[in-house]
């Protein structure tokens, strides 16, 4: 709709070994990963999370977007494994934030698109890896492992607990999962017959995914800047009418203290 007004805000946030950081924070080329600040989670009053030390960057158009896109990608754990080249060692959620408003309207309508990318699980006993690989490997297969307890909770029907808080990663993704939202899932799978066990596994959670239904409602709220504005325009059109009525003229602009009885 080329009437309304839309703004667009990007953040990338990486979750390497259960700890989050920042993919675009203009620090990352020059520090060592556990110099940079930690992304940590805040919870509110109605159950809704935030992020601290997540930035949000404007983007005007798609060439803006994409390039804070491959910025991101630069500063991401990739190391070589005996069964990967170039193995990613952390999930990644890029988001886009949307919100739109009518012109002269006080509501505004906000969207969100997680894009995440999820590390592949890794059976040690197969890579062979130790040391530090060997770490990244416990700690992706464990929160693949909460994921999937999510996702299993999720499709069973008189399920009443959750457990979105054992990680990170499905804190996070809390509201694009079983939420206000729509969720799409794309399971990639290796044409190698060594990985068949791995394949299967991964077709079968797809499947899980599929069992949840969701159903997403538009999240509009009311901008207070927006309202104080057509308020005091809607107030002061009620005082011109009343003024051609009693023939009184009114030239001063409203004080702060009448905009606010």
């Amino acid at each position: 709709d080329s009437s309304k007004i839309y703004t667009t805000h990007i953040s990338y946030l990486e979750i390497y070994n259960e700890c989050g950081y920042d993919l675009l924070d203009p620090r990352h080329e020059a520090s060592r990963l556990e110099d940079l600040p930690k992304v940590t989670l805040l919870e509110d009053t109605d159950q809704n999370i935030h992020l601290k030390n997540l930035s949000l960057h404007q983007a005007t158009n798609e060439e803006e977007a994409l390039n804070l896109l491959f910025l991101g990608d630069t500063n991401r754990m990739i190391a070589e494994t005996p069964m990967n080249q170039a193995s990613t060692r952390s999930h990644c959620i890029f988001t886009i934030h949307l919100s739109s408003k009518e012109p002269g309207s006080a509501t505004v309508r906000h969207a969100k698109l997680h894009l995440v990318d999820l590390a592949g699980s890794e059976r040690v006993a197969k890579s062979g890896v130790g040391g530090q690989l060997l770490t990244e490997a416990k700690y992706i297969n464990l929160s693949l492992h909460y994921l999937e307890q999510v996702i299993i909770a999720l499709s069973e029907k008189n399920r009443s607990h959750i457990p979105y808080r054992n990680s990170m990663m499905t804190s996070v993704l809390r509201d694009s999962l079983g939420g206000n939202c729509m969720t799409t899932m794309i399971a990639t799978l290796s044409l190698e017959k060594r990985n068949i066990d791995e394949s299967i596994s991964t077709c079968r959670f797809a499947q899980r995914v599929a069992l949840i239904k969701n159903e997403a409602v538009l999240n509009e709220e009311i901008d207070p800047r927006s309202m104080i504005i057509c308020l005091q325009k809607e107030i002061q059109e009620l005082r011109d009418e009343l003024a051609l009525v009693t023939g009184e003229q009114r030239t001063e602009a409203l004080t702060e203290a009448e905009l606010l009885q």
